[in-house]
C-alpha cells in the first residue's frame, strides 16, 4: 500500500495536528526529577485534508476554482475561538462546504464498493459460486454500515450548508457521528484480514480479479467526468483515512466556532472521541515515513509507541518506548537549550529477532518488584485533588494567570510522581544475547496490547542486526517525529474545556459473549480510568466449558474521572504450575479486550444503553448506565421500618437486641471464613443481582439466610455489606459529628488530632461506636492477607471511608457544590479518617467509655 501524498504535497504525520504540546508535557521529565528546555515542535505544522477528487460541485465546494485537489482554507494559527466571531462564522461555512464536497465523493467511493457485494452474494449460494458467503463478508465487512452512516449524515448537513445561516447548529450531527466510531474500529481490526482475503481471491479467482481491479466511482454531481476506474485495495483504504480527515475538520471548525455558539461544546466532545478513537486504533495501519530501512532493504515504520515505566538499576524512570517494524526502542528526551528542537536519546534497542519473552520458570529467578506504599500514592491524590481545587478557585475569582501555571505545575509534578509509582504490573522482555529489562504497567490490557504487537511483527521472517551510531542516531533522531503520543495521561496536560469525566456510579451488565472456536473456562474482568491509569473493578464468575457463556451479571462501579471502561476476557487456567511470581496468582489467558469511551450524554441517561463491543473476533454484548454522584449521595431511609437497609442502626439492634446488627456480624463471619484471601475483597464488585437478592433475604429476616450466604459468591456478600452501610439513613459516623471529623483530621499536630479523633468515637451513639470497632478489627484481619488477597489497609479505607462517613443528602448540600467537589475535597478526607482508625492501636470500647470521665467539651 503506498503511502498517501497528493500531487506533491508532503505526508505529514495526522497525529501532530490533532495533540499540542502542553508546556509541562510528559517529555520535560525522565523520571529522575530532571526538567527539560523545551524547543519549537518539530512536524508540527497543520495537516491540510485533501479531496482526490477530479472535480466537485460547484454549488457546495467554497474551494479554489478549476476543480482538481484542493486544500481547505487554514486561518492564522491561535485563532481564538470567539475572536472576530463574523469571520470565524464564514470560515466555518468554507470549512463545511469543503468538508461536504469531500463526503459526497466518500459517499461514492463506498456505493462504489458496495456495488459488486450484491450480485457475489447472490452467485455465493449457486453451482458455481465467484466467492463464498464467508469471503465476501469479510471483504465487505461493516462497508454498508459505514455507508449508512455516512448517508444519514450528509443527508442530514447538507441542507443546513445549503440554506447558510449564522445561527445555523450540526454540532449535534457531528457528536452522532462520533458516537458511531465504534463501527469503524470493527472495520480497522478486520482491515488487514479483508486485504489478505481479497488478494487471496483475485489470485485464485480471474472473475474477481478483473472486478477488484476497475470499480466504479460515480463522480460528484455536475461533474464533467461521470466515473473513475479505482482498485478494491484503494477503496478499502478510505475508511481509515477518512477517520482522520473528519477528525481534523473538526480541529478547524472548533477553531472558527465562538465559544458562546450552541455547537461549541458538541463539537469539542466529537473531537475528544475522534482523538481517543484515532490514538486507540491499531497503528501499524497508518503508513508511516521512512525512518531508516531494514538489514532486508525494506521500509522500517513505527507500529506503536507509548510510555512505559521502566525498572532501572533498582528505581523507576519514564521512558518513551518505540516499536519498529523490526526492533524495539527505548528513548528518553535529550536536554536541549531553548529554541533548539527536541530529540531523543536512545537508552536500550532489541531487534525483534533477537527479542523474547520470559517463561515463568525464567520470571521467577528475576528479582522481584516491589510496589510503591499505598499510602505515599494516597498522598499524591490528596495533594493532586487539593491543587484542583486551589486553581479553580484562582480561576472563579480570576486570579493572575502566572499563579494558575505555577498550581498547574505543582499538580503536574505529583500526578507525574502517581503515574510512575502507582503501575504494578510487570512486563519482562529479554535479549536473546543475555539483557534482561522490566517495564510496570497499571493493567493487563496495556501488557497484552505490546505484547500482541510485537509478536504479530515477529512471525514475519526477521534478521538479527547491530545498528552503527549513524543508523541508530538516524533512527532515534525519527523517534521525534513519528511519535503519536505526545504527552503522558495526567489531567494537568488536558486542554481546561476537556471533559473532567465522570464521577459517580457505572452500572454494568455483562450478557454474553459468541465468537470462541473451542470450548473453554470463559471470564471478563472490567476496568475504568482513574488519576490516569487504569483499576480493575469487577469480575464476571467463570462460565465452564463453553464457546458461549452467557453471564448476564450487573456491577456496580464507582467512578473517579472516569473517561473509558474495559472490558477483558480470560480463560482461566487451573494448572497450579503457571503462577506468577510478582502476584502469586495463576496466569490465566487473555482471549480478548476492548475498550470504550464513557461519553456522557450516551451514558447519562435513565435507561439502559445495551452495546457489543468486538475483539480479536469475540462479541461482548453488554449494557450500561450511569448515577452521578450527586443522585448516588443520596441515603434515602426506608420506609419499610421492618428491615435493616435504610432503617437507623439503632432500631436495628433494639429489634434484635444486638450489639451489632445481624447482617453485619453475617457478612464478616462469612467473609473471614471463605473470602479473606480472595483478591480484591471488598474492591471487586459483586454481582448486583446477587446483592439484591441478599438485601431481600436479609430484610425479610429469611430463614433460609444461612443457606443463601453459603452458596453465594463471596464478592457478592462484601457487596452487600458496604450496601447496607451506603444505605442507611445517615452515615455510620453520623450526620452530627461529620464536619468535625472533617476538621480532626486536618490537625498537623499528633497529640491534638489524637484527642480530638477519640473524643469524636466516644461522642457516636454506642450502636454506631460498637458496630465501627467490631468492622474495624474485621477490615484490619483482612489486611494481614494483603500478600495474598492485594487488599491493605489503604485500599480498604479507601473503599470503605466514603461509606461510613458520607453524610446525607442535606448535609451533603450543605458542604458541596459539584460532584468534581466531592471527590477532590472531601472524599479523600473521608479516606483518611478511617485509615487513621485503621492503623490505630487497638481501640476497646469499654476503654474509651472509662476516659469518658476526662471529657466533658462538646463537640
Amino acid at each position: 500500500m503506498e503511502p498517501l501524498s497528493h500531487r506533491g504535497l508532503p505526508r505529514l504525520s495526522w497525529i501532530d495536528t490533532l495533540y499540542s504540546n502542553f508546556s509541562y508535557g510528559a517529555d520535560d521529565y525522565d523520571g529522575e526529577g530532571n526538567e527539560e528546555q523545551k524547543g519549537p515542535p518539530e512536524g508540527s505544522e497543520t495537516m491540510p485534508y485533501i479531496d482526490e477528487s477530479p472535480t466537485m460541485s460547484p454549488q457546495l465546494s467554497a474551494r479554489s476554482q478549476g476543480g482538481g485537489d484542493s486544500i481547505s482554507p487554514t486561518p492564522p494559527e491561535g485563532l481564538a475561538p470567539g475572536v472576530e466571531a463574523g469571520k470565524g462564522l464564514e470560515m466555518r461555512k468554507l470549512v463545511l462546504s469543503g468538508f461536504l464536497a469531500s463526503e459526497e465523493i466518500y459517499i461514492n467511493q463506498l456505493e462504489a464498493l458496495l456495488l459488486p457485494m450484491k450480485p457475489l452474494k447472490a452467485t455465493a449460494t449457486t453451482s458455481q459460486p465467484v466467492l463464498t458467503i464467508q469471503q465476501i463478508e469479510t471483504i465487505f465487512y461493516k462497508i454498508q454500515d459505514i455507508y449508512e452512516i455516512h448517508k444519514e449524515f450528509y443527508d442530514n448537513l447538507c441542507p443546513k450548508v445549503q440554506q447558510w445561516d449564522s445561527q445555523v447548529t450540526m454540532g449535534h450531527l457531528f457528536q452522532k457521528l462520533a458516537s458511531q466510531l465504534g463501527v469503524y474500529k470493527a472495520f480497522v481490526d478486520n482491515y488487514k484480514v479483508a486485504l489478505e482475503t481479497a488478494e487471496k481471491c483475485s489470485q485464485s479467482n480471474n472473475q474477481f480479479q478483473k472486478i477488484s481491479e476497475e470499480l466504479k466511482v460515480k463522480g460528484p454531481k455536475d461533474s464533467k467526468d461521470s466515473h473513475t476506474s479505482v482498485t478494491m485495495e484503494a477503496l478499502l483504504y478510505k475508511p481509515i483515512d477518512r477517520v482522520t480527515r473528519s477528525t481534523l475538520v473538526l480541529h478547524d471548525l472548533l477553531k472558527h466556532t465562538p465559544v458562546d455558539h450552541p455547537d461549541y461544546p458538541l463539537l469539542q466532545d466529537a473531537l475528544r472521541i475522534s482523538q481517543n478513537f484515532l490514538s486507540s486504533i491499531n497503528e501499524d495501519i497508518d503508513p508511516r515515513r521512512t525512518a531508516v530501512t531494514t538489514p532486508k532493504g525494506e521500509t522500517r515504520q513505527l507500529v506503536k509507541d507509548g510510555f512505559l515505566v521502566e525498572v532501572s538499576e533498582g528505581s523507576r524512570k519514564l521512558r518513551h518506548v518505540f516499536l519498529f517494524t523490526d526492533v524495539l526502542l527505548c528513548a528518553k528526551l535529550k536536554k536541549t537549550s531553548a529554541g533548539k528542537h527536541q530529540q531523543y536519546d536512545c537508552k536500550w534497542y532489541i531487534p525483534l529477532a533477537d527479542l523474547v519473552f520470559p517463561s515463568p520458570e525464567e520470571s521467577e529467578a528475576s528479582p522481584h518488584v516491589h510496589p510503591f506504599p499505598d499510602h505515599e500514592l494516597e498522598d499524591m491524590k490528596m495533594k493532586i485533588s487539593a491543587l484542583k481545587s486551589e486553581i479553580q478557585k484562582e480561576k472563579a475569582n480570576k486570579g493572575q494567570s502566572r499563579a494558575i501555571e505555577r498550581l498547574k505545575k505543582k499538580m503536574f509534578e505529583n500526578e507525574f510522581l502517581l503515574l510512575l509509582n502507582s503501575p504494578t504490573i510487570p512486563f519482562r522482555i529479554h535479549n536473546r544475547n543475555g539483557k534482561s529489562y522490566v517495564f510496570l504497567l497499571s493493567s493487563d490490557y496495556e501488557r497484552s496490547e505490546w505484547r500482541e504487537a510485537i509478536q504479530k511483527l515477529q512471525k514475519k521472517d526477521l534478521q538479527a542486526f547491530v545498528l552503527s551510531s549513524v543508523e541508530l542516531q538516524v533512527l532515534t533522531g525519527s523517534c521525534f517525529k513519528l511519535r503519536t503520543v505526545h504527552n503522558i495521561p495526567v489531567t494537568s496536560n488536558k486542554d481546561d474545556d476537556e471533559s473532567p469525566g465522570l464521577y459517580g456510579f457505572l452500572h454494568v451488565i455483562v450478557h454474553s459473549a459468541k465468537g470462541f472456536k473451542q470450548s473453554a473456562n470463559l471470564y471478563c474482568t472490567l476496568e475504568v480510568d482513574s488519576f490516569g491509569y487504569f483499576v480493575s473493578k469487577a469480575k464476571t464468575r467463570v462460565f465452564r466449558d463453553t464457546t458461549e457463556p452467557k453471564w448476564d451479571e450487573e456491577f456496580e462501579i464507582e467512578l473517579e474521572g472516569s473517561q473509558s471502561l474495559r472490558i477483558l476476557c480470560y480463560e482461566k487456567c487451573y494448572d497450579k504450575t503457571k503462577v506468577n511470581k510478582d502476584n502469586n496468582e495463576i496466569v490465566d489467558k487473555i482471549m480478548g479486550k476492548g475498550q470504550i469511551q464513557l461519553d456522557p450524554q450516551t451514558v447519562e441517561t435513565k435507561n439502559w444503553h445495551t452495546d457489543v463491543i468486538e475483539m480479536n473476533g469475540i462479541k461482548v454484548e453488554f449494557s450500561m448506565k450511569f448515577t452521578s454522584r450527586d443522585m448516588s449521595l443520596k441515603r434515602t431511609p426506608s420506609k419499610k421500618q421492618t428491615g435493616v437497609f435504610g432503617v437507623k442502626i439503632s432500631v436495628v439492634t433494639k429489634r434484635e437486641r444486638s450489639k451489632v446488627p445481624y447482617i453485619v456480624r453475617q457478612c464478616v463471619e462469612e467473609v473471614e471464613k471463605r473470602g479473606i484471601e480472595e483478591v480484591g475483597i471488598y474492591r471487586i464488585s459483586g454481582v448486583a443481582t446477587d446483592i439484591q437478592a441478599l438485601k431481600a433475604v436479609f430484610d425479610a429476616n429469611n430463614k433460609d439466610i444461612l443457606l443463601m450466604l453459603s452458596d453465594m459468591d463471596i464478592n457478592a456478600i462484601a457487596g452487600t455489606l458496604k450496601l447496607y452501610f451506603r444505605e442507611l439513613p445517615e452515615p455510620l459516623l453520623t450526620d452530627r459529628l461529620y464536619p468535625a471529623f472533617m476538621e480532626g483530621i486536618a490537625l498537623s499536630d499528633p497529640a491534638a488530632k489524637e484527642n480530638c479523633m477519640m473524643h469524636l468515637l466516644r461522642s457516636l451513639p454506642d450502636p454506631n461506636l460498637i458496630t465501627f470497632l467490631f468492622l474495624l478489627e474485621h477490615l484490619k484481619r483482612v489486611a494481614e492477607k494483603e500478600p495474598i488477597n492485594k487488599m491493605s489497609l489503604h485500599n480498604l479505607a479507601t473503599v470503605f471511608g466514603p461509606t461510613l462517613l458520607r453524610p446525607s443528602e442535606v448535609e451533603t448540600k450543605a458542604h458541596l457544590t459539584s460532584a468534581a467537589d466531592i471527590w477532590s475535597h472531601d472524599v479523600m478526607a473521608q479516606v483518611q479518617v478511617l485509615l487513621y482508625y485503621l492503623q490505630h492501636p487497638p481501640i476497646s470500647f469499654a476503654e474509651l467509655k472509662r476516659n469518658t470521665l476526662y471529657f466533658s467539651t462538646d463537640v
